[in-house]
């Protein structure tokens, strides 16, 4: 079997939705400026009113002389998109199946791009190879890595895009996540050193408004997104430690791994993060450095399900924690069920997000009930393309 093309699929559809889709963004490392601190939330899509959106979005597909093809994303048209078709010429007229040898062949061809945009269209590329690779062999991806002990996987419900500035609609929104039967809920600041000693009340208020509506026993989670920096973080801590945070995340930028220990050693707090590094190497670094408690790989974007699996495997060296972003994603669902539960308590289900990545999955997106997901039985990662969602599509050339 050889690869005989890549093909770069955008699609257009339209969700019903209930309302403005982003009710609020996260506190964000631009915020230090306040021209960028006082802007709203990004657009995902283009809202046409108040019951619809518009989405485009891209998936790598992967095509074969002997007629199966694998899929991967959704990701947004652009760099990413670029980086993938620069690859076709090194994989074309391969053999699909061997994954370690094609994801070596990519990695040693990006000598300038062993983070960002090329290595999250490595693992994009990857991850559509997983795919193919599972439909071949008429297996899910999950039973390939070695999953099938784990009949479901505990959820933490992901809030990012509602809001967090009004503490009724945090308690109305904690409350109907509770209902659904979330045991752990993951909330977002939305400020930072730069918004001053009324941004830090608002950060502290959020958290305490939790734990007052959530009780005793669910988790909560607080992330930074890599918008603070060591002295506002350690205050802040201390200022929330009696609402026992099960974590928090992404406490500075992704490269300030020094700024990460420093604080882990300040805090009883675990520290979490890491969701914006690359590789086995960029993740050992934070490991030998003992800067994180939970690591948060993405398999969008880390270097696919085939890195992942290596840095997951480093970190239970370590005893440490991992539990991927975005972890519902197709790719993230198979990984978690490879894994012990000691290791991997929770996934993560980014809320809002996984409406939109799944919106095109003929499969109809994951399987939740209670609180516990459960991994796709499909063949390769379950993801199929909804051809009657389609409004419009091309495929994108460079």
């Amino acid at each position: 079997m050889k690869i005989t093309n890549i093909r770069l699929r955008q699609l257009t559809g339209t969700m019903e939705v209930g309302g403005p889709f982003m009710e609020e963004r996260l506190v964000m490392p631009l915020d230090v400026y306040e021209e960028f601190r006082l802007q709203g939330p990004p657009e995902h899509g283009n809202q046409i009113d108040d019951t619809h959106l518009q989405m485009s979005q891209v998936f790598v597909q992967i095509e074969t002389d002997e007629g199966v093809s694998g899929i991967s994303g959704p990701t947004m048209p652009g760099g990413t998109a670029f980086h993938v078709w620069q690859m076709r010429d090194f994989l074309i007229g391969r053999d699909p199946l061997a994954t370690e040898f094609l994801w070596d062949i990519m990695h040693r061809k990006s000598v300038h791009g062993r983070q960002g945009e090329p290595m999250m269209a490595i693992s994009l590329i990857d991850n559509a190879l997983w795919d193919l690779k599972g439909k071949w062999f008429k297996q899910s991806v999950s039973t390939l890595i070695g999953g099938g002990g784990r009949g479901s996987m505990t959820a933490y419900a992901s809030m990012l895009g509602y809001a967090t500035q009004d503490m009724g609609l945090v308690k109305e929104r904690a409350l109907e996540m509770q209902s659904r039967g979330y045991k752990a809920q993951k909330w977002f600041f939305r400020h930072g050193p730069m918004s001053g000693p009324a941004g830090f009340k608002k950060n502290v208020e959020l958290a305490v408004t939790l734990r007052d509506t959530l009780g005793d026993d669910d988790d909560i989670m607080l992330d930074c997104w890599q918008s603070m920096d060591v002295n506002y973080v350690v205050k802040l801590a201390e200022a929330i430690e009696d609402v026992r945070p099960r974590w928090l995340e992404e406490v500075a930028m992704p490269d300030r791994i020094d700024s990460y220990r420093k604080i882990r050693e300040a805090t009883n707090i675990p520290i979490s993060g890491a969701e914006h590094e690359y590789t086995r190497w960029g993740f050992k670094r934070f490991i030998e450095a003992e800067a994180l408690d939970i690591i948060q790989p993405d398999l969008n974007w880390a270097g696919g399900l085939s890195e992942v699996l290596k840095i997951s495997a480093l970190a239970t060296a370590y005893d440490l924690i991992t539990i991927c972003h975005q972890g519902v994603s197709p790719p993230g669902m198979a990984w978690s069920s490879a894994q012990s539960p000691i290791h991997t308590p929770y996934v993560e289900m980014l809320v809002k997000h996984a409406r939109m990545s799944y919106f095109f999955d003929a499969n109809g997106g994951p399987n939740f009930s209670d609180g516990e997901l459960t991994v796709s039985k499909h063949h390769g990662l379950g993801y199929d393309i909804d051809e009657s969602k389609i409004e419009s599509q091309r495929d994108i050339e460079y």
